[in-house]
């Protein structure tokens, strides 16, 4: 059930490249909390790569995705299928093509876990979580944060999560969630716009 839900809510991911260990990670930590305390909207396109033990194919279906504080998501998949998942602080929708389902919060543990890790993804405070065991790395082109987790059930679902930043630490670039069957799913954000006006009539649970 935790996975089911996990990879509803959660489904993103990136590939690492020529990463070396960063030794002084005092700078980084202080350009994520300046980007996060500073980031107001992201508002961004995505491409999104599954690879699955089970299949040959890569599954790819593509999206819109728009956050703003406080604790507003709105994650669209608009091919191969229409998909929409809506986090309103404590409310969450999920919608389908054939039907709309409707989540509170604070009566779902699972759900308000899931909530704050994707949230503190988005944001990119996830290393201040007690519930992983983060490492830093970078190479020539940015930084990635990979999170171990140490919740039983994270762990029996999930090998790590990776988060990606530019080297100005602008923004999330790129997700990673690896498995603990290895499958791995690849996302990439496009076309992405910080602190654009929103309206939070977007993000309305009806």
């Amino acid at each position: 059930m935790y996975k089911i839900i996990f990879l509803l809510l959660f489904p993103f991911i990136g590939i690492s490249q020529n990463f070396k260990v960063l030794k002084d990670t005092t700078s980084l930590k202080q350009k994520i909390e300046l980007m996060s305390k500073s980031t107001i909207s992201i508002e961004s396109d995505f491409v999104q790569e599954k690879n699955l033990s089970m299949l040959s194919e890569k599954i790819i279906s593509k999206g819109h995705f728009v956050f703003k504080k406080e604790n507003l998501l709105r994650w669209e998949y608009v091919s191969p299928s229409k998909y929409l998942i809506i986090i309103n602080k404590d409310k969450v929708m999920i919608k389908d093509e054939k039907k709309t389902t409707k989540y509170d919060m604070n009566s779902n543990k699972v759900f308000k876990e899931i909530n704050d890790i994707m949230l503190s993804c988005v944001q990119g405070t996830i290393f201040k979580s007690n519930k992983f065991k983060t490492s830093y790395f970078e190479n020539e082109k940015g930084y990635k944060l990979e999170l171990i987790p140490l919740s039983k059930n994270m762990k029996e679902t999930f090998k790590k999560i990776n988060l990606y930043f530019d080297k100005n630490v602008t923004s999330v670039s790129k997700m990673e969630m690896v498995e603990t069957s290895e499958d791995v799913t690849t996302l990439d954000f496009i076309n992405k716009k910080i602190n654009a006006p929103v309206s939070e009539a977007i993000f309305i649970v009806k």
